[in-house]
């Protein structure tokens, strides 16, 4: 299978790229604009392409406060434009999208594929309307709701990105972090969703699924387990969201139930803490 990967520099296009090898053709941000309609017609004829991944995305949460038709032109109308473009040339769309969409809603069980999203910021409202444009235009697609990325590729220094690497950064600098303890998450491991997309693919099952790492915690705890398998003695003070102020609202319970798309796997996705420890392997083996 030929596959197409937009965003092939971020965390989850790197991996993807990696994934397939040979079979993969990667676009980059300067080789394609997906804002621009038919910017990967040609790409679609000249590389006999059977399946396109959509992992490129505005990812500034806060800052899309701030220019919310940027985050608008690349979420949503960059989807649009792809869809169109998949839709004639009859190719299967993977598109990601983002735990977010559940801004407002308060919830004590995890999120289901039918359960109504409402976004409450800019970014959420560009990832939701990116999901409709794909899924009223094109058949054949694939939209994947996800949560916490993290991956090798935001290993530049930073951790941009990357809650693991910044984690393990500030750390490193200080003896004490303040983090947020009333947000709940599944941090997931890019590795295991560029498996499970691979897979996805293949069933042929098109419509909208829900894919992370099983369990949950807080941000608190993720941060707790890094500091934990690391081996280091960093001390984790749990604060509340209002003591953290951002620009744009973050979900408070973003859960999400995968058990459709776990139900099409080869294996479920792994515990949260176990793609953790797999990750620190590979990044202590690779220094």
């Amino acid at each position: 299978m030929r596959v197409m990967i937009l965003g092939c520099q971020g965390q989850l296009g790197s991996e993807l790229v990696k994934l397939y090898g040979e079979d993969g053709v990667s676009l980059s941000r300067e080789q394609v604009d997906i804002t621009v309609n038919d910017s990967i017609a040609s790409h679609l004829e000249s590389n006999s392409i059977d399946c396109v991944i959509n992992a490129a995305a505005y990812n500034k949460v806060d800052q899309a406060e701030d220019e919310p038709e940027l985050a608008y032109r690349i979420n949503a109308l960059g989807p649009r434009n792809l869809a169109l473009t998949c839709a004639r040339y009859d190719v299967p769309l993977v598109h990601i999208s983002s735990d977010y969409v559940f801004g407002l809603q308060k919830s004590n069980t995890p999120w289901v594929e039918s359960d109504c999203p409402i976004p409450n910021s800019a970014y959420s409202v560009s990832k939701l309307a990116g999901e409709h444009f794909v899924r009223s235009i094109s058949a054949k697609h694939l939209v994947i709701r996800t949560c916490g990325l993290y991956g090798h590729a935001a290993r530049n220094g930073t951790g941009k990105g990357n809650f693991v690497e910044t984690m393990l950064r500030l750390g490193s600098e200080r003896k004490e972090l303040r983090i947020i303890d009333d947000q709940f998450c599944t941090p997931t491991s890019v590795k295991d969703l560029a498996i499970a997309i691979s897979q996805l693919i293949l069933t042929s099952k098109y419509g909208l699924y829900h894919a992370t790492n099983a369990g949950e915690c807080t941000w608190a705890s993720f941060a707790e387990e890094i500091f934990k398998q690391a081996k280091m003695n960093t001390q984790v003070v749990k604060i509340s969201t209002s003591e953290y102020p951002t620009k744009a609202k973050r979900p408070s319970y973003s859960l999400l139930n995968c058990q459709k798309l776990n139900s099409l796997l080869k294996t479920p996705f792994p515990r949260w803490e176990n793609a953790l420890a797999l990750y620190l392997e590979e990044r202590k083996s690779s220094n």
